[in-house]
């Protein structure tokens, strides 16, 4: 990602994100984000996941793939999303917040990959740089980069991106769907401590 974020544009997502989660979870109003006080960047549309871990494991992901608010706005939601929102968890508590880690990951715009056969796919995406979109029809399912640490073969990949999808694992191997990548800049709360 050739725009990558400044320490201190990381450092402000990130206390943001901290400061949403403690005021929502403590039935607190949203604090006014002061833009006079930030870059530019991180008033341009942006497009992020924010990522909620404790110990290490999942407790909440969402996002989106296509820019339509300021960054800082998009970081802000998804992480409020990310917490009381991903309907694989339930609410996060008050208590849980003191041992959540904080991950956001910038995307960049997604580019279609061009393909003729099913089989030249596990070539085309890199591992451990790529997030990958597969969309068949309404159906869409994204995994991020970090992804590839948990499943390393790329079609092992495809195959658990196919299922998140809600189709059949063996999908993109019979038939030709809509493959997209992107990269992400990722950084955490575990960086600033």
């Amino acid at each position: 990602m050739e725009d990558t974020l400044s320490y201190e544009d990381r450092k402000t997502l990130l206390k943001i994100a901290r400061q949403s989660l403690e005021e929502v979870l403590n039935g607190q109003p949203l604090s006014e984000i002061d833009y006079r006080s930030l870059s530019p960047q991180l008033k341009n549309p942006g497009v992020t996941f924010v990522t909620l871990t404790i110990h290490g494991e999942l407790r909440g992901c969402v996002g989106a793939l296509e820019a339509y608010q300021p960054l800082v706005e998009d970081v802000r939601e998804h992480a409020l999303a990310a917490a009381m929102k991903d309907y694989r968890f339930p609410p996060l508590e008050p208590k849980e917040l003191p041992q959540v880690e904080i991950e956001i990951s910038r995307l960049t715009q997604p580019k279609q990959l061009k393909y003729d056969k099913p089989e030249e796919l596990p070539r085309l995406i890199r591992p451990h740089i790529d997030g990958v979109i597969l969309q068949d029809g309404m159906r869409r399912a994204t995994f991020l980069p970090q992804v590839w640490e948990k499943l390393p073969e790329p079609g092992v990949f495809l195959s658990h991106l196919c299922q998140k999808m809600g189709a059949n694992p063996s999908l993109w191997m019979t038939k030709k769907i809509t493959v997209s990548t992107y990269q992400v800049e990722m950084f955490s709360e575990s960086e600033f401590k």
